[in-house]
């Protein structure tokens, strides 16, 4: 049943006005000052407050501008002192309504039946997101283990807020999903996300593609370009690879979280952002301070939420959830319906994942080719989740496996040995980050 909180310093019209909030299916409390309605908001937050305009203390207008956001609440101020500037000023505040005494019974009835009808629907989604958890589903996150419903936990907590989150976690993890699903939670829903991966733009042209530049500001500048930030106004923009980001462009960005303001390449005025900003890295951030790779002062702004996501080996079951997920997208994508053998799950579930919920999701695609009706344990590379296999700085490959595959899982190997250090892995393979950055991103999104 929903909450209503009414608020009037006249008995004769507060408890009248109560009794007709709870015969429309409310319960209610009542409050005649702000003091008293404050204390009563932080013991139970509304589900709808009826505030006058005037009390002894202060203004009904003083708690709508106080209600936490994210707790859903409406606000209906009633006032005899009408005017068309409270009015305005009321609504443009987010009221939901304004009311003149004495009341229309009929408007406030309707106000009420929106406002149970909205509860309902909360309550409905709630129960639905609950359930869906237990199934190990979350917006765009799968998994049902301890560790990720703890990780659900957080995201429920910060989503609703504007606070800049920092995700951590080896590569392979799901930290951009971990940033979706903030902003699928937050009010900021239905305006764009974008992902921005900093060690996959050249440090030539990243100043420009995050703050933008005037025309004429270097060579090549022949217009205006308006930089993510400004392109993301209202939504989220999420920096991957955060350390990769150039030492002094940290400085700027830093700027940029401190003052909600860009200054554009060749610009001299600052122009006003409305962007939130979640970060992410598969180094542990405290070790690229250490190593010359993050400026101390823009970690300690970023780490306002931090988010630890945890390896695939911690998962324990949802190793088998993600196997089946990833089996069901293909089935429908090729109209088919192969399955996983037990055997299959058991070699699966045997494997320590290097490479995380990416290796395992291009390990089904490949046994999917490989397979006719049923995925048997044949289908996979012949030494996963052997015990025996040796460890370390070795990897041992079965003669007659495909070069693509001999590539992809020497790479997973080689980014667990460097402890997830892109750079450090490129440089060992033999290969420029960005192409390390490329392959990565050809084995995530299944085109090979």
């Amino acid at each position: 049943m929903p909450h209503a909180l009414v608020v009037d310093d006249d008995a004769n019209f507060l408890l009248p006005l109560a009794e007709l909030v709870e015969r429309e299916g409310f319960t209610s409390s009542v409050a005649s000052s702000v003091k008293a309605a404050r204390e009563l908001i932080k013991s139970k937050p509304p589900d709808l407050l009826v505030t006058d305009l005037f009390l002894p203390d202060g203004k009904g207008m003083d708690l709508l501008a106080e209600m936490d956001a994210s707790a859903g609440t409406q606000v209906v101020l009633v006032t005899g002192h009408a005017s068309v500037d409270t009015a305005i000023e009321a609504l443009r505040k987010g009221a939901t309504d304004y009311l003149t005494k004495p009341l229309d019974i009929p408007r406030l009835k309707t106000v009420l039946a929106n406002v149970a009808r909205a509860h309902a629907l909360r309550q409905e989604v709630g129960s639905l997101r609950a359930e869906l958890r237990k199934l190990g589903r979350f917006g765009s996150l799968v998994g049902a283990s301890p560790a990720m419903q703890k990780v659900y936990d957080l995201i429920n907590r910060v989503a609703p807020t504007d606070a800049t989150v920092l995700v951590t976690g080896e590569s392979g993890t799901g930290k951009e999903l971990v940033a979706e699903s903030v902003h699928a939670f937050s009010r900021r829903r239905n305006e764009s996300f974008l992902p921005v991966n900093c060690g996959a733009i050249s440090p030539n042209l990243i100043e420009s593609e995050l703050f933008g530049h005037e025309r004429g500001s270097f060579t090549g500048a022949d217009r205006m370009h308006k930089g993510y930030f400004e392109r993301t106004a209202g939504g989220t923009i999420f920096l991957d690879e955060i350390t990769e980001m150039p030492f002094e462009l940290q400085v700027k960005l830093l700027r940029v979280l401190e003052t909600s303001a860009v200054i554009r390449i060749g610009g001299e005025h600052a122009l006003p952002i409305d962007v939130r900003v979640i970060a992410a890295s598969n180094r542990q951030p405290e070790e690229a301070v250490a190593q010359g790779k993050l400026r101390e002062d823009l970690l300690y702004r970023l780490k306002v939420f931090p988010i630890q996501l945890p390896p695939l080996r911690d998962r324990g079951d949802d190793v088998e959830l993600l196997a089946d997920y990833f089996l069901g997208l293909l089935n429908k994508t090729e109209g088919t319906v192969k399955t996983l053998s037990r055997a299959a799950v058991q070699r699966l579930r045997a494997h320590s994942w290097p490479g995380n919920v990416r290796e395992l999701k291009n390990l089904v695609h490949q046994a999917f080719i490989l397979a006719d009706d049923e995925i048997g344990a044949d289908c996979l590379p012949q030494d996963l989740g052997d015990a025996a296999a040796p460890a370390g700085t070795s990897l041992h490959l079965k003669v007659g496996i495909s070069l693509e595959d001999a590539e992809r899982r020497l790479i997973a190997a080689t980014l667990q040995e460097c402890g997830g250090d892109k750079k450090k892995a490129a440089e060992v393979l033999g290969i420029s980050l960005k192409t390390l950055y490329n392959r990565l991103h050809a084995y995530d999104s299944g085109t090979e």
